[in-house]
């Protein structure tokens, strides 16, 4: 259920945007007094809407050049075949995303390397060893007209 108001509405959009923003900037943008809009940002944070502040990075400065979407199918149903799998992604940190989802197949990963062939082992020896692993098909990303992740 979404209870809150606009005025908390565009104080997420706008940190979002800049978590760093300053209070006093930040209540100008929103139309709140300073100490109004401190209370609000405090009582988002109190109910974990607001579950912690990041950095947005430069992935090419840190040796990031290539960027795939994953999707995984497995040949098992069992619960026991998704936590395998799932704890196997949380240890492999080119993994940034994984998100277990409806439909076709079980899972879609984001997948962060610096090139080609760094994704070519991943996929190989990671995603490849995986027990119950049936399906894997890659999407290149070749350009981000829009990324709203922090």
């Amino acid at each position: 259920m979404d209870d809150l108001d606009e005025i908390s509405h565009r104080i997420l959009r706008e940190l979002r945007t800049n978590a760093r923003l300053p209070n006093l900037r930040l209540a100008e943008r929103v139309g709140l007094s300073p100490s109004a809009c401190l209370r609000r940002v405090q009582e988002l944070e109190r109910r974990g809407i607001i579950k912690g502040y990041g950095a947005r990075l430069d992935a090419g400065r840190m040796g990031i050049g290539f960027v795939a979407y994953v999707t995984v199918g497995l040949d098992s149903h069992t619960k026991a075949a998704q936590v395998g799998f799932e704890r196997a992604m949380e240890r492999a940190p080119e993994v940034t995303e994984c998100h277990n989802v409806t439909g076709v197949f079980e899972y879609i990963l984001r997948v962060e390397t610096a090139g080609l062939a760094d994704y070519k082992r991943f996929h190989t020896e990671v995603l490849g060893t995986q027990p119950h692993v049936s399906a894997i098909t890659s999407y290149i990303v070749m350009g981000s007209p829009k990324d709203m992740r922090g």
